[in-house]
């Protein structure tokens, strides 16, 4: 037996060159004589490695998370560095008594049963080795197989960015068969499963530059429906929370500073054109450059994002604070038309009354109504009636409406005349105010957009966290 086990023993370490090619044939000449600790094992003759051993066997799954590795927001990946724990219970195989367990070659899983595990949502996986696969083999006195792995895999996972930077990413992976339905095998998680080498206060959960990641265990029976029907499958929960931290400080705070900063431009004087045209399109510009590099930089979604939202929100408010001031503008620039045009109103209204209106009176008039007058200095001088002081007076307010920039306009109808009058007026009323040059509207708009804003804030930031906090908690 001795001389059996070493020719064999040479076989493996030996056959087929450097790397060791596993033969079904080759072992099963050898009697399937397995060899490890110096004690000869041996695997019944009747023994199938194609049916599980027994109805409704339970796959137990464990699983200690070493790192994670990298968030591919781009890919919808999640890379991690885990150790896989897969046991099951085997009647069939016996061990020597007096030994809690023996150690068996990696290669000779291909003699015995082993559940054909498949992780729906797995992108690739490679194990890892240093001299060697780190991969083992174990049967325990109480017949219980173990199979342990160390892996590094990368999960493919199902993002929803809407809510950047304020997004909660869920990614569901499963462990389950492909061949053996629920009726078969069942996938459960071991209830010691370990959770080592994990940092911060939960010992599940890992803290990255950007996300915060949390795996949870669903203790629930899960069900997969494809193939010839049922198949079970034990799941892990993989919850990414993001650090909000560093947006606030290159986005949002920024942002809200370029805002403020807009408003400073209502105390500058309108008059001085550069100093404020400066400070507004340098600001307006500055946010259309830092949405343009967020946008660049930040994963794609369907639809506009949280911290899109935002910026596009105070460029606009930059933007309402630079059309404020062409409206103060062209007021100021019509105040000093009308202020002109005024005062040639207000020089022919005086020449309108020094001047006297000539006189339409007929022949037969200039013959029977004699002239009066006085003699002023040898000057006769003419007076006027009452008759020709209320035409003097009706030529004077002629000569002053005629001249109305509002009244040019005017239709001839009543009705229609009022109205478009009161509209008219109002419009005239208006554009002199934001063009007074007190600076009226200035002090208006410094204290309608600081309010304006304020509440914009209050309801993004109620309405999007509202938002996360209901699917961090779905």
């Amino acid at each position: 037996m001795w001389w059996l086990l070493g020719l064999f023993s040479a076989l493996v370490a030996f056959g087929g060159g450097s790397t060791f090619a596993p033969n079904k044939e080759l072992l099963e000449c050898a009697s399937q004589i397995l060899y490890m600790n110096h004690h000869a094992y041996k695997i019944p003759e009747n023994y199938n490695r194609n049916i599980p051993p027994g109805k409704n066997t339970t796959v137990y799954i464990g699983i200690n998370v070493h790192r994670v590795s990298g968030v591919d927001e781009n890919k919808e990946e999640i890379t991690l560095d885990i150790f896989l724990q897969v046991s099951w219970e085997d009647g069939q195989l016996q061990i020597p008594p007096g030994m809690p367990f023996i150690d068996l070659p990696w290669e000779f899983r291909q003699l015995i049963w082993t559940p054909d595990l498949y992780i729906w949502q797995l992108q690739t996986m490679r194990t890892m080795s240093v001299l060697q696969e780190m991969a083992s083999l174990r049967v325990y006195s109480n017949n219980t197989v173990s199979v342990n792995i160390g892996a590094t895999i990368t999960i493919k996972c199902q993002m929803d960015f809407v809510l950047y930077p304020l997004d909660v990413q869920k990614c569901a992976i499963d462990f389950g068969s492909y061949k053996y339905t629920s009726e078969d095998v069942r996938f459960e998680w071991h209830a010691g499963a370990p959770w080592r080498g994990l940092v911060g206060k939960q010992p599940n959960q890992f803290r990255l530059p950007k996300y915060v990641v949390t795996f949870v265990t669903d203790k629930s029976n899960h069900i997969r429906n494809f193939g010839e029907g049922e198949h079970s499958a034990a799941r892990l929960q993989i919850k990414l929370s993001r650090e909000l931290r560093s947006y606030l400080l290159e986005s949002y705070l920024p942002s809200s500073l370029f805002v403020i900063i807009s408003w400073g431009s209502f105390c500058v004087i309108p008059e001085i054109v550069p100093g404020r045209m400066v400070l507004l399109v340098t600001t307006l510009l500055s946010l259309i450059t830092m949405f343009d590099t967020v946008s660049t930089n930040s994963p794609d979604a369907l639809e506009l994002k949280c911290i899109e939202v935002w910026l596009i929100s105070c460029t606009i408010f930059v933007f309402l604070a630079l059309l404020e001031y062409f409206v103060v503008l062209f007021g100021i620039r019509y105040d000093k038309s009308w202020c002109k045009r005024r005062q040639d109103l207000r020089r022919a209204h005086s020449v309108a009354q020094l001047a006297p209106p000539p006189l339409h009176v007929n022949h037969s008039q200039r013959m029977g109504t004699p002239v009066t007058g006085t003699p002023q200095g040898g000057v006769f001088s003419p007076q006027i009636n009452v008759e020709d002081e209320g035409l003097k007076q009706q030529f004077s307010h002629q000569t002053i409406q005629r001249d109305s920039p509002i009244l040019e306009t005017m239709p001839p109808n009543g009705s229609s005349r009022g109205f478009l009058t009161r509209v008219a007026t109002m419009m005239d009323h208006g554009v002199m105010f934001c063009g007074a040059q007190h600076g009226a509207l200035d002090k208006i708009a410094l204290m309608v957009f600081p309010i304006c804003f304020f509440l914009f804030a209050v309801i993004y930031w109620t309405t999007y966290l509202s938002e996360a906090h209901r699917a961090m908690h779905e």
